[in-house]
Parts: C-alpha cells; structure tokens; sequence
C-alpha cells in the first residue's frame, strides 16, 4: 500500500494571486517539477507492488497431456455350466490338464494352422456330460460363446469322439505360441469347410437339452 504524500500540503501554500500578477513564471516551474516528483514516487510504488505480487510458477518436471494410461483388462476365464454344475478354467489351470494337436485349414487365411488344447469332451465329462451318449443324452447340445456375444452351436453327436471323428478342442496355444488376438482361449474344431464355428477369446460354454 503506498502512504499517502505530503506533496499536496506544500501545494496549498503556494500564493495562486501571484500566478495571475506576472509572477506565474517563476511560481509554475517550481510546481512542475512537484508534479514530475510525484508521478515518478507514484510510478515506482505501483512497480513495487506488482514485484512483490505472487507470480505464477511453472510447472516443474515432464509435461504430461492430462489422459489417463489405459490398463488393459485382466481375460476373462472360461466358465462352463451343465445343470446346476460349473466350472471356470483359466489359462493356468487348463495348462495342467492332458493337451492334444489338431492342425486344420484356415480358409480365411488360406493357410493351415496348427492348434494345442483340452479336448472339450475332458472339461464336460467332470461336471457329468456323457462321452459315451446313448438316447437321451444325443438330445443335449453345446453354446460356445465368445467375449464378443458371438455364439455357436455343437450337439453332443459332435463333440464326442465315440460318436464323431472330428476334433474339438480349447485351444490354448497357436503353431506353439500362446493366443494373442484371438486369445487367450479359442474353440477350434477339426473337419470344418469353414472356420465359422471356431469361437474367438472364448468365455462361456453352455449345456442345453433339446425338448
């Protein structure tokens, strides 16, 4: 705060009368240089006071854009529900069960392709899925579905190598690498023209019976 001058008290007696007989002359130039005096101490208070206001800082250290890194999710496990029983595999725990090779062609890719997984009779089989089906049994049905919704159907007929010859597996491995972009899970089933009901990052698997 800048304390009030006492400038203006010298001003006051000065003899105005005098300015106005001829004097003014010489009465004027001592009160213009007052005025230069008091413009200047105003002048360097406001300067003081702007030095001793609180300047902004700046921001130390890397700059970072505001956006928050993107933790990738954790896969979700395989879980398999018959009846009132279920399971849920993982990618650890599938690694501990007995593993099969298919290899099939891809005709999207136009190449063959070479897959390690369970077969998917072992992981029903436990949860009290027949892979001998007689009768009623041959009316229950598989749903595969993926992380995506995309869902497929396998009767119990084909999935069972005492009924079938073809081959269907979780696969946890591709030409010996684990899944990636298809991962960490994917249904693959040998004899197929097509790899349509081959189920990408595989996260359900349903047992139905057929009324």
């Amino acid at each position: 705060m800048l304390k009030p001058l006492a400038m203006p008290a010298m001003l006051r007696t000065i003899d105005m009368g005098s300015v106005y007989d001829g004097g003014g002359e010489n009465i004027m130039k001592p009160l213009q240089g007052c005025t230069a005096i008091l413009i200047g101490m105003l002048s360097l208070g406001a300067f003081a006071q702007q030095a001793q206001s609180p300047q902004p800082k700046m921001p130390m250290g890397p700059q970072t854009s505001g956006m928050t890194a993107q933790v990738p999710a954790p896969p979700e496990p395989l879980k398999i529900t018959f009846g009132d029983k279920s399971a849920t595999w993982t990618v650890a725990t599938l690694a501990s069960l007995p593993h099969v090779t298919v290899t099939v062609y891809n005709e999207h890719s136009k190449a063959n392709e070479t897959y390690s997984g369970v077969p998917l009779i072992a992981l029903l089989t436990p949860l009290g899925f027949s892979d001998k089906p007689r009768g009623k049994d041959l009316r229950n049905y598989v749903v595969a579905e993926g992380s995506d919704l995309y869902e497929v159907v396998y009767s119990s007929g084909e999935i069972t190598p005492e009924v079938n010859s073809s081959t269907v597996i979780v696969a946890d491995t591709e030409n010996g690498k684990p899944l990636t972009d298809d991962g960490p899970l994917k249904m693959i089933a040998t004899g197929e023209k097509h790899p349509a009901r081959w189920v990408r990052n595989l996260v359900a698997i349903k047992v139905f019976a057929a009324q």
